[in-house]
């Protein structure tokens, strides 16, 4: 059986992965801070789908718990999927530094340290796959969120691009508006985001696991999201940041 690593496992894409893998026979590994929550999830895809789950309670915006995670890495896994990650409802100049360095801490050293823990034991092997989960913020200019997804998708192609066994594979997943919690948690008004441009969490894992099997090192779900990030890069940057400042607000 593959063994799947997923962080943020508990809720939106995160369990949304988990219950794509465990339909396809991942044994799944769930990492996230809520104890209670993952033996939830975990009580639920036993029942619903008879695959082994392993919990993981850890803080990746904590060393502690990114070594924890390191750790179980080095055992080795067939894919890990980098999904935790948070949003602020202010403006940068209004966010605490605290906070944003928390942001920085999950979005960017958890995941070069998580992928890096994974990718050697992939490469004895001869295959294996790492999902970095960023945004299509990461095309557009929005404050410390899109500034460390673009930090993602950067990352994870240059180190596809690096990987020399063409059975392992990096890859970004780039989505637009996910009907999950991440906004809620985030305080987030979005009310004015109109619902053609919702997307589905369990569609989005779906067309993940289908761009890494095609050796996709950057996915964008949906062919609405597709235009709107074909168009961000047609359009000057100041232009493009000045709407995407308006669209935040």
């Amino acid at each position: 059986m593959p063994t799947a690593l997923i962080t943020g496992a508990t809720a939106g894409l995160g369990a949304a992965f988990a219950r794509r893998l465990a339909a396809d026979g991942f044994t799944l590994v769930l990492v996230a801070r809520d104890e209670s929550r993952l033996a939830e999830t975990a009580d639920q895809l036993k029942l619903r789908y008879g695959v082994s789950v392993e919990l993981l309670p850890a803080d990746l915006a904590s060393d502690e718990g990114l070594a924890l995670v390191e750790s179980r890495l080095r055992e080795g896994v067939d894919l890990l999927v980098n999904n935790a990650g948070f949003g602020h409802p202010g403006r940068f100049l209004e966010v605490p530094v605290e906070d944003e360095l928390r942001m920085l801490k999950l979005h960017c050293e958890a995941v070069l340290r998580l992928t890096l823990a994974a990718l050697p034991g992939m490469r004895k092997r001869g295959r294996g796959g790492v999902i970095n989960v960023a945004s299509v913020a990461a095309f557009f200019t929005r404050g410390t969120y899109s500034a460390s997804k673009a930090w993602v998708v950067n990352f994870s192609e240059s180190t596809a691009a690096e990987l020399r066994e063409p059975q392992v594979r990096v890859m970004a997943l780039c989505p637009g508006f996910v009907r999950t919690e991440f906004h809620q948690r985030a305080s987030m008004d979005v009310s004015g985001i109109p619902d053609f441009l919702w997307l589905d969490a369990d569609a989005v894992a779906k067309e993940a696991m289908r761009d890494l099997a095609l050796g996709r090192r950057v996915s964008v779900p949906d062919l609405r999201y597709k235009a709107i990030v074909a168009l961000g890069r047609l359009v000057p940057r100041n232009l493009a940041g000045q709407i995407s400042a308006k669209l935040g607000r």
